[in-house]
């Protein structure tokens, strides 16, 4: 069993930065390809970020170029730094983790899910 908390999110204006990270316990993640997913209301949950056992990584195409992220399997912590924010970038952000993943894109892939954090972004 994987247990996952987010943190990092909050409130910041258009152009704006945030950091969020993803802690796990339970298991060494370094076993595990990471996940980021987003839900915004009235949205189904989008694909963010992924980044696999081997540190390879993929990004959805909305985030591209402003998003990075990156693990320290010695913290066992996954962070998705966020630049230039956008209000297309409100949502709810979760990290997810998987031990057999295909495709890091589909959200059903993934076995553990943190309980989420509230990024709003102003315009």
């Amino acid at each position: 069993q994987v247990q996952l908390v987010e943190s990092g999110g909050g409130s910041v204006q258009a152009g704006g930065s945030l950091r969020l990270s993803c802690a796990a316990s339970g298991r060494t993640l370094s076993n595990y390809a990471m996940g980021w997913f987003r839900q915004a209301p009235g949205k189904e949950r989008e694909f963010v970020a992924a980044i696999t056992r081997g540190g390879g990584t993929y990004y959805g195409d909305s985030v591209k170029g402003r998003f990075t992220i990156t693990r320290d399997n010695a913290k066992n912590t996954v962070y998705l730094p966020m630049n230039n924010l956008t209000p297309e970038d409100t949502a709810v952000y979760y990290c997810a983790a998987g031990r057999s993943i295909y495709d890091s894109t589909r959200d059903s892939e993934y076995d553990y899910w943190g309980q989420g954090t509230q990024v709003t972004v102003s315009s």
